[in-house]
This record gives structure tokens, sequence and C-alpha cells, in this order.
């Protein structure tokens, strides 16, 4: 009988959504280089980083919008191009960052659209298409614009439309690239709240791409620092924001400090004349 060799691996269960040795990019440019990374079950991911940095590619990269030119996206442990749209759609949804509504298209439409990839060719409108276009209005503060043309929205609304059309896909997976681009500061918490409630109410998996580090430390149980298409440090925001990682992802000199309401790591930058 042999002895167990002490250095046997870890084995980890494998996450519902994760990449190996990806790598993304536009034509010859490539972004995102041989990148492994595992998306937690039922938790909330942030990826930060600096502009240009690769968040928004990996993020499409595992919304299956980007073809990866190395590597692969799993979903379920399947690679997720071998996949069909709709069968994907039903698993994972996605909020672009800018994304464009059909003219003339009212806000109940759009939500409802969102229910597409669970109808066969023949499957009607039921109750509860009905009842989870209703609830997605009401999870999004949307009901009382609900006849209105999402043309005439504010920016702000809008954003709340296009998460309420995710919503009422039901996927338990949901891929958000800045959601709260176009919203003020009271609406950006709103929104994240509207989303850590539904992670812990429904163990949702999100992940989504933050610019704002001090939202993304308060609201992340998981997060990816990247720097020119790698992760630089990942993990709980207590071990990945630190002031060097700060520094070495953003270019930042700061302070971090304890949030005094949320206990989680509070950045605040130093200006250039203080040393």
């Amino acid at each position: 009988m042999s002895a167990t060799p002490l250095t046997a691996p870890l084995t980890t269960a494998p996450t519902r959504l994760a990449t190996r040795e990806v790598s993304l990019g536009y034509g010859d440019r490539v972004v995102v280089d041989s990148l492994t990374v595992q998306i937690p079950d039922h938790a909330v991911t942030v990826i930060v980083g600096a502009n240009g940095c690769g968040k928004s590619t990996l993020l499409r990269g595992m919304a299956r919008l980007l073809r990866p030119s190395a590597g692969t996206v799993l979903l379920d442990g399947e690679a997720i191009h071998r996949r069909s749209t709709k069968d994907v759609a039903r698993s994972l949804g996605l909020l672009p960052q800018n994304p464009v509504a059909p003219e003339g298209v009212t806000v109940v439409d759009l939500v409802s659209r969102g229910r597409n990839p669970h109808r066969g060719a023949l499957r009607r409108w039921s109750a509860a298409d009905d009842a989870a276009v209703a609830e997605a209005l009401a999870l999004t503060s949307t009901e009382s614009v609900a006849d209105r043309l999402v043309d005439e929205l504010s920016g702000g609304q809008r954003q709340r439309v296009w998460i309420a059309m995710a919503l009422a896909q039901g996927t338990d997976l949901l891929l958000l690239d800045e959601p709260t681009t176009y919203l003020d500061v009271a609406h950006q918490v709103e929104m994240l709240d509207l989303l850590a409630d539904l992670n812990q109410s429904r163990g949702t998996t999100i992940v989504m791409v933050l610019h704002d580090l001090n939202l993304a430390a308060r609201y992340a149980q998981h997060l990816l620092a990247m720097h020119e298409g790698h992760v630089v440090a990942e993990g709980s925001p207590a071990t990945v924001v630190t002031e060097t990682v700060v520094h070495d992802v953003f270019g930042l000199r700061c302070r971090v400090i304890d949030d005094p309401v949320s206990h989680t790591p509070l950045v605040v930058p130093l200006g250039r004349h203080h040393h």
C-alpha cells in the first residue's frame, strides 16, 4: 500500500463559471492574456482595475460575447462557446456596458424580452412569465414607468429597466458591466443594495465590473484586481484592498482605513502634498 504523498493537491470542486488559460482581445490586440479564474458560486464577485486593464473584456468573454483567441470559458464544466445562445441565456444574464434598446419599445416590452430564453417556438406566454416580469419591475422600482417608452427615460431609469430585463430572465448567474454608470450616488447604493439582496435571498451568483473601489470593497465577497490583462490580487476585500495593491493596480498613493459603516477597507487617496 503506497503512502499518500504529503503534497497531494487540494481538490476543490469546480465552480459553475470559470476560465481556463483564456486569452481575449480585439483583432491582433491581446487584452487578457492566459487567465485562469474561478468565480465563487452564490457570491458577489467584483472585478476592479484601472481603465483598459481588461476587466470589461474578461466579463464579455465570460458572458460569451467575445470568443477567446486561446483557452476556454467554462459554464458548468463545458466550454461556453459550444453551447447554444438560448441554452446559455437560461443560466446566465448579462447587463452590458451600453445596452441599446430598439426604438419605440416600452419598458414592459423590453423587460418581457428577458423571458425569451425560456420560451420554445410553441410555448405561449404564461402566468409564470407575467409573474417574473412583474417581480422584476417591482424589484427595480420601475412599475410606475412600465408603459413609457424606454427612449424617453432618464439614464438612471433606463439603467434600472435593463437590470429588470436581466432579472426577468430568472438566471442564477448575473454579469453586470459597470451597472452604476449614469446613476447618482444615492441610486448607485440603491442599485448595489438590490443586487446584494438578490444574492442573499436567492443565492444568485453575481459578477460585476465596478470602477469605484470603495463600493467594490463594500459589496464584494470576492474581489479580482486586474492590471494589464492579469489578475494581480484576488480574495476577500480585506486581503485585496491594501495600500500596496491599490498603488500597483491604480497607481494611487493612499491610506486604507476601516469603513466605519461596513467595516470593509476604505481607500483614502493622498494628494501630491501629502508624503
